[in-house]
């Protein structure tokens, strides 16, 4: 058998980073880690092959090489993901499909041969059972969730990767938290799934053996959704293990704000070599954060919980969201006026969307306020209910939102009060790493952002004050005014192409 996977694209967005990739030459940010760990729950003696369409199109000799072609796909890639399914159809390739997309909508895709729906472990080995049988059926489903210590080591034989910016692994599964807008506990449950640590470690060795040195993303959608096993088993192995390999790697993970509540977690999370939390904040309104049910943000001086997750040598990389039922014209100052004052360089501020599953969808299903067509692209300013505020007022101040947060005199600034924070474990290795991973980008920068871009006096300011003040952020500074750089594309792209703005 021989077995064609699939990943579809990102279109622009804050995750895909496409303006800042092109500063360190790589294609994509992270590889397709659900793809790679499906595709190794295949049979050994089937051939396969993986085609991200992140890193290089689609060729036709690959779809004649196929007998099936698998596709995995969040709601984002739904356009990149129908064009794959029509070259399917039209070359008379059989497509195997699963992934939250499909999980989540299976009614849409009646034309896909087989929809592997919830969680692979579980339902793969039956399609793949009755594939060698002769008999598949269209539809595999399961209301179960599978242990982790059933996950293999993801392939990553079939990726070059130098084409990323990132690896990536996963930990946990599920959120012991409830937010009405997020899908994730009707995806993978409310109580947190974790992997054998020795599965954790093989999984790190193999990227490590592989030869990548540098940043990993620990994709789990709350890496602190059981604290105890975190704290007394996988940190401190985490910590023995980067310390015995010479620090090789930079981690990246989600969690929520009360990660600030405990220090010991903290300085264990520091030490093991954690640099970036994202960390879903969503609105400095007490109204908004009870009426989305993120009981867990309320009462909290969130500034100061920002402040000292930095204080802990960890950037906040900030989720936000305007749209809620109770916000008022007022809450764009506010989100502004927060997000500036937090110093959350990387601040990704969304229109409020209500995907198929969650809390929110339901309520809105009952109230008669949805609206086709959800893209999952909470930048493209597109809504798929009806806010309550008047339409118009909602997208002009969401736009002066992220106008004003990513204008570069409020963005440098913004990166000079997160450094006034930053308090970083001293290592040595991790130091020259990022020194080298930065040299091909840094002259990039000066050109683009030092002579071609408007904001070029703001930039220069940074670069002086953080060689005079941070001088040891430097590579940081430069490698913020990059993002700032993707972020004000995006933005620009959307603004241009919105469908309405008179609703």
């Amino acid at each position: 058998m021989r077995i064609l996977l699939v990943y579809p694209k990102y279109p622009d967005s804050f995750w895909s980073l496409k303006y800042a990739l092109n500063f360190i030459d790589k294609k994509a940010a992270y590889p397709p880690l659900g793809l790679l760990t499906v595709a190794s729950m295949l049979p050994e003696n089937w051939e396969k092959k993986l085609v991200d369409l992140n890193v290089k199109r689609l060729d036709d000799d690959e779809l004649k090489w196929a007998d099936y072609v698998f596709i995995s796909a969040m709601a984002i890639q739904k356009d990149s993901t129908d064009e794959v399914i029509a070259r399917c159809r039209e070359s008379g390739k059989k497509v195997v499909a699963g992934g939250p997309l499909f999980t989540s909508e299976p009614e849409k895709y009646q034309e896909v041969d087989h929809l592997i729906l919830d969680e692979a472990e579980i339902t793969l080995p039956d399609f793949i059972k009755d594939l060698e049988e002769g008999s598949p059926k269209q539809i595999y489903s399961s209301q179960n969730r599978p242990d982790l210590s059933l996950t293999p080591v993801p392939d990553l034989d079939l990726i070059n990767m130098e084409d990323y910016a990132s690896m990536s692994i996963q930990y946990s599964r599920g959120c012991p938290y409830d937010c009405e807008f997020c899908d994730i506990t009707y995806l993978y449950g409310r109580k947190p799934r974790l992997k054998p640590l020795e599965v954790f470690l093989d999984e790190l060795n193999a990227i490590y053996q592989r030869g990548w040195r540098g940043a990993v993303f620990i994709v789990d959608d709350n890496f602190i959704g059981n604290k105890q096993r975190i704290k007394k088993e996988v940190l401190p192995a985490l910590i023995n293990w980067m310390k015995e390999h010479k620090h090789p790697f930079s981690f990246i993970t989600e969690a929520s704000i009360n990660l600030a509540d405990d220090e010991q977690l903290l300085e264990m999370m520091r030490e093991a070599g954690f640099k970036n939390v994202f960390i879903g904040i969503e609105t400095p309104s007490e109204e908004g954060l009870i009426e989305c049910s993120k009981f867990h943000n309320v009462s909290k001086d969130l500034i100061a919980c920002v402040k000292k997750i930095q204080n802990y040598g960890m950037q906040v990389s900030g989720g936000f969201i305007v749209g809620f039922d109770s916000d008022t014209p007022a809450i764009f100052e506010k989100q502004i006026n927060f997000i500036q004052q937090s110093g959350i360089v990387t601040a990704m501020v969304s229109l409020l969307n209500a995907p198929k599953g969650t809390k929110l969808f339901k309520r809105l299903n009952e109230e008669n306020r949805l609206l086709p067509d959800f893209s999952g692209n909470n930048t493209d300013f597109n809504l798929n209910f009806v806010p309550k505020m008047e339409y118009q007022k909602l997208l002009e101040g969401y736009k002066s939102v992220v106008t004003k947060i990513y204008d570069p005199s409020s963005y440098y600034k913004r990166i000079l009060e997160f450094f006034n924070e930053f308090k970083p474990a001293k290592n040595s290795s991790n130091i020259r790493m990022l020194r080298l991973y930065y040299l091909k980008a840094f002259f990039k920068a000066m050109f683009y952002l030092g002579i071609i871009e408007r904001g070029r006096t703001h930039y220069w300011k940074l670069l002086i004050k953080t060689l005079f003040k941070y001088p040891r952020f430097l590579p940081q500074a430069i490698t913020f005014a990059i993002y700032g750089f993707h972020f004000r594309k995006v933005f620009e792209y959307n603004f241009k192409n919105v469908k309405s703005w008179t609703g």
